[in-house]
Parts: C-alpha cells; structure tokens; sequence
C-alpha cells in the first residue's frame, strides 16, 4: 500500500508513538531505557526540540515533542538508527527493531494536548503496571508533579502547565486533579498498544494452545527452522514480552529476539 504523507500540525506539536517490530520488548533492562532517553536527550539538543511528556512502556514508547530546527521524521529517524546500534550491538543481534513507521499525531489545540498528555501517563495505568501514573519512573509524571525525574533535562512541562494556571503551584495541583480524573481518553492506536501482562501460568496455557504437538519442554531441542518457526508466532501472543517467552521455554533471550 502506497505511504501518505503524514498531516502538518500548525502547532508543530505531535504526538509520536515508535512499537517494537512484529511487538518486540525495546527496552530489557534499565541500562536501555536510559540509553533511549540519552538518546533523546542528545537528539533534543543537536534538533531545538521541545520533548512536553514521554512514556517508555514496554514494546513501545510514547512522546510528545514540539519540532524543532528539522522536520520530527528526521529527528526520529536519526534517533532510531542510533538506538538499534546500541540495541544490536549489546545483544549481538541484527535487523530491524522498530516498526518501520513510527505513528503520530498533530496536537492543534489547548483541549487535545492536555489529553494527549494524561494519555501518555496513564498508559502504564491503564496497562496494570502501577495504580498511580506517578508510581512509574519510566514517565515525565513525576517532573510535572515537582518530584525527582530518571532524566533530569529532558522534560519541557512549562507549555502544558500555562494551560492550567499562570503559576507554577496553582498549576502543578490543577495537571495533578486533571491527570487523575476518570476518562476514557484515545489517542493513536489504543486498541493495539495497551495489552495486560500476561502471568507466566497464563503464557504457558497460550503456547500450549500454539504448540498442538511438540510440549514447551520440546521447544529447545527443536530444529532451528522449526523452533523459530513456533517462536516467530509465540512473539505475536499479546502480552508476552520476549524476555518471559526465553524464561518460560527455558531458551536463550538471543534465541527469541533473533527469530
């Protein structure tokens, strides 16, 4: 299918979303997520760009950032060929690891980007990840609430904040109500990014519904077109990340993201 060009927000405000090819894990430790957000860092630097909210969620990532000194496709392009050569380079492995096309959104108007921004830190939430959006370190929450963030420097929250009230204080207490009420928000792929971990038990039922022969036991003493094979589908099992996939087969985590 032909690609269309993607909309040009007046604002120069986008919500941005990068997922993990065929829904793989970006992140498997918190080395990578720092790396990721230093990568950020670095590219907001050298492209003028503001970065008002982000979320680092499992297999994808949410951000909010206002164009800089570059059109935003550059600037995630540039960032994801940074990224995937660390990636590669540290799990010795090859090939793609984003989606092709990242996904995004214009945000044109004061309504809308509060939404966007009470999205992006209720994704952990709205996963079962944590019962407060503040409780997930992996956000810019904690920044808009005055509290110490994992990335000092990256998060722009002034902008959104005006939206609330002129000072900080009055502010900081409006965002904080306003992040914890009741909603239903949707924004960009909702359907197809918030999926609940899986329990390990859980798992284990889904592939033995996959297999229809071999037992999990089998998996590692399989062929290599045979077991990669039944991996290449075990990845697809939503809320499996790779890492559970390698405990619970009982096979190397290189094995999993390689197939």
């Amino acid at each position: 299918m032909p690609r269309f060009p993607r909309r040009k927000g007046e604002s120069g405000i986008y919500h941005v979303m990068v997922r993990g090819s065929n829904r793989q894990d970006l992140f498997h430790d918190d080395e990578d997520r720092h790396r990721f957000l230093g990568t950020l860092q670095r590219y907001k630097v050298a492209s003028a760009l503001e970065v008002p909210a982000w979320c680092l969620m499992g297999n994808h990532v949410h951000l909010l950032l206002r164009e800089g000194s570059e059109p935003i496709s550059a600037t995630m392009k540039r960032m994801g060929v940074s990224y995937v050569r660390f990636f590669n380079q540290k799990y010795t492995t090859s090939g793609h690891l984003f989606q092709d096309r990242f996904t995004s959104e214009a945000v044109d108007n004061e309504a809308y980007l509060k939404t966007v921004v009470r999205y992006i830190h209720q994704n952990p939430v709205k996963a079962g990840l944590v019962k407060g959006a503040e409780d997930w370190p992996w956000s810019s929450c904690r920044c808009y609430l005055g509290s110490d963030s994992l990335a000092p420097g990256l998060t722009d929250p002034g902008f959104v904040l005006s939206c609330f009230a002129d000072d900080d204080f009055t502010a900081r207490a409006a965002f904080k109500v306003f992040s914890e009420a009741l909603n239903t928000d949707q924004c960009l792929d909702i359907d197809q990014v918030q999926r609940t971990r899986l329990s390990d038990a859980e798992l284990r039922k889904e592939l033995v519904l996959l297999l229809k022969g071999p037992s999990i036991a089998q998996v590692k003493g399989l062929d290599k077109p045979a077991r990669d094979d039944i991996l290449r589908r075990a990845k697809a099992i939503d809320g499996a990340s790779q890492r559970q996939l390698a405990r619970v087969l009982g096979i190397s985590p290189n094995l999993v993201y390689k197939a």
